[in-house]
């Protein structure tokens, strides 16, 4: 049983998505028994949520009230059925639009005319919902505007079936769980790695039978020789030190692909609360600003207006757990600006926020906030990868591709790459991320168990 308000708080993957037989994060859970009741059921493997969980929502406007759920979701399901479409480009010669956000705002342009009745309060109302769906998938996608996203390979990432669940002692439960089936020892944490030669001839001291193609070199002046590395560190990292960090530098259709996917910022803004302001059976609280539209340019003040990114916050559930805590979702530029804010600063603009959505301005402060901060992490620089405008999914594949090149070389795999963004329809997510890292173990097991050659 967990003790009481335990005060659990997620800063990086939040859900399993799509918990479903097909979901190795699920399915190693389910095995170490490591999830709620819920999750478990059938039914709940068989939700088609497309990557869009339904919960219990309440939308708030900015004139302070609560939107009208009919209008809300007819927007949505707009939306939706707009995001679907996008499907048919893939593998088009010739999409209409570069991206996803293009190609999104013209047939809304479209469309929009024709809806509501033709009545203008009506429309300005789709319009800002339309806006609002528009900031949640850049959460989504991990990006600042959908206008980055290229449209003709979106329809290559896969949702799996099932409704999304959470740990509820969290996600770590699983890293930890399979940590303890490796010996004592295994794994060495706080070990930042500085440089990886590779194509080499490395000796350890004292040693000369053994020569070694791969030489680690970590920050603290740690050497360790190897046949093989894994490289698991996110795009992020890769974007900001690959021509440094790897000697000699990668090769050119490899930097390029780590050049030219996208990477962004998604973070979370926890607040807690004395006492709900809202209703038990509330899951998540959307925000709407009434006065925009995807037809139109945002204002330019990024920094007096960051907080309109904010989608909404996520009711950590239960209460019993985690107390009285809403999460709060915000990608892209004004993500990254949120970071270089105080917690004051932070704490106060939600509370602004709370209180116009609200319509009451004497509703309570948080009583304290808590944020993830993905940009500034150095080892991170970000949280997941995209496929950008002028990228595709080969260049997944390409990043995927383990070093030397040539499959005949007689020093084979000394660089195997993992990770989401080495996913070509998982990417983003910590499934693609476990898989990832399976198929690299298996292609050094196929090595292992091969035939030596007479």
């Amino acid at each position: 049983s967990l003790p009481a308000a335990s005060g659990l708080a997620e800063m990086g993957a939040h859900w399993i998505h799509g918990p479903s037989p097909g979901n190795p994060v699920f399915c190693l859970a389910s095995r170490y028994g490591l999830l709620g009741p819920e999750a478990a059921q059938e039914e709940n493997q068989q939700v088609e949520a497309g990557g869009h969980p339904p919960m219990p929502s309440v939308t708030y406007g900015s004139s302070g009230k609560v939107l009208s759920p009919k209008a809300v979701r007819e927007a949505r399901d707009l939306f939706y059925a707009l995001l679907a479409s996008t499907r048919a480009f893939q593998g088009s010669k010739e999409p209409p639009w570069p991206s996803v956000g293009q190609y999104v705002r013209a047939e809304i342009a479209r469309t929009v005319p024709t809806i509501a009745g033709g009545e203008e309060d009506a429309r300005r109302l789709q319009l800002a919902v339309l806006a609002a769906c528009l900031k949640l998938e850049c959460c989504i996608s991990g990006t600042h505007s959908m206008d980055l996203v290229a449209l003709e390979p979106f329809g290559e990432y896969e949702s799996l079936p099932g409704l999304d669940c959470t740990f509820p002692g969290g996600y770590s439960s699983l890293s930890e769980r399979l940590l303890s089936d490796l010996p004592e020892g295994t794994v060495l944490l706080n070990k930042a790695v500085r440089t990886i030669q590779w194509q080499g001839s490395f000796r350890e001291e004292g040693d000369d039978a053994r020569v070694f193609p791969v030489r680690v070199e970590c920050e603290d002046g740690d050497v360790f020789l190897a046949d093989h590395v894994i490289i698991t560190v996110p795009l992020g990292f890769l974007k900001e030190h690959h021509q440094e960090f790897f000697q000699p530098p990668l090769p050119e259709r490899k930097a390029q692909a780590i050049r030219h996917l996208g990477f962004g910022t998604n973070n979370k803004i926890f607040l807690e609360f004395e006492q709900p302001f809202w209703e038990p059976q509330q899951q998540l609280l959307e925000v709407v600003w009434e006065d925009e539209s995807p037809l139109e340019d945002p204002s330019a003040d990024l920094e007096a207006n960051w907080f309109k990114k904010l989608i909404g916050f996520v009711v950590l559930q239960p209460p019993e757990q985690h107390g009285h805590v809403l999460c709060g979702f915000i990608a892209g530029k004004e993500s990254e600006h949120m970071e270089t804010l105080s917690d004051a600063e932070v704490l106060s603009a939600m509370t602004r926020v709370l209180r116009t959505m609200t319509g009451n301005p004497s509703l309570p402060a948080p009583r304290s906030v808590l944020r993830s901060r993905w940009h500034s992490a150095p080892y991170t620089r970000g949280s997941y990868s995209y496929v950008a405008v002028g990228s595709s999914g080969d260049d997944i594949d390409v990043l995927a591709q383990p070093l030397p090149e040539d499959p005949r070389d007689p020093r084979p795999l000394q660089l195997l790459f993992a990770g989401e963004a080495t996913h070509r329809t998982f990417y983003s997510t910590t499934h693609g991320a476990l898989l990832s890292g399976w198929r690299e173990a298996e292609r050094l097991n196929q090595l292992f168990q091969a035939p030596v050659p007479a």
